[in-house]
């Protein structure tokens, strides 16, 4: 299958494209800075930003799903995640787009918030309040919106090795428990889930 992949320059994204052509499917791989994406003969790099209508146009249309993997290290006041998902919207509405966009977040992000753990919500305050407040708006905007929608909301990442050993939480209750998980494994739950969509319209939290 073809899948898009925007933010893949980095981070979860670029786990998502290493894994995804390793198993044999063709990567639209869209980043405002391409140069860590290896070069693979099916692989098509897109050097441009996931707020341009036309960039992201180009990044996904004819593709059979999209994951959103968009990151940033600014820890200062950001519209970045909800101007993706505004400009998200209007190019999925435009190509009439139906396949699963599968949308990266945080656990923290939306209801979540209320089942963080008390160092999470302590670093979450101190340093990352303000990223996880327009994270919040993204998840929102993509699921008022006609698009075939899923919220991944990784806990906190770290640089481990895929394990395959994870947890996928889609329920929130009282006592949940969502601590590490790593990039690689965020990035196998993302390309399994595309290849076959099981939770779409759903919140989804991974941990181990």
């Amino acid at each position: 299958m073809n899948i898009a992949i925007i933010g893949a320059g980095a981070g979860i994204g670029l786990q998502s494209v290493l894994q995804a052509l390793k198993k044999g499917h063709t990567v639209t791989a869209l980043s405002t800075n391409t140069d860590q994406i290896p070069n693979h003969p099916n692989l098509i790099k897109i050097k441009g930003s996931a707020t341009s209508p036309v960039d992201l146009k180009h990044a996904i249309e004819g593709c059979d799903a999209v994951l959103i993997t968009v990151g940033t290290k600014n820890k200062k006041a950001t519209t970045l995640f909800s101007d993706i998902a505004t400009t998200l919207v209007k190019v999925t509405d435009e190509l009439s787009y139906s396949a699963p966009v599968l949308i990266i977040t945080g656990f923290g992000a939306g209801e979540s918030k209320n089942y963080l753990n008390f160092f999470m919500r302590t670093v979450i305050s101190l340093f990352l309040k303000e990223q996880y407040s327009n994270k919040t708006i993204m998840e929102g905007i993509i699921t008022k919106s006609n698009i075939a929608w899923e919220i991944v909301r990784p806990g906190m990442l770290t640089n481990g090795d895929v394990s395959s050993a994870y947890k996928t939480i889609s329920k929130l209750e009282k006592g949940v428990k969502v601590g590490k998980i790593s990039r690689a494994d965020v990035a196998d739950f993302l390309i399994k889930e595309a290849e076959s969509p099981k939770l779409l319209y759903h919140y989804v939290a991974l941990t181990y």
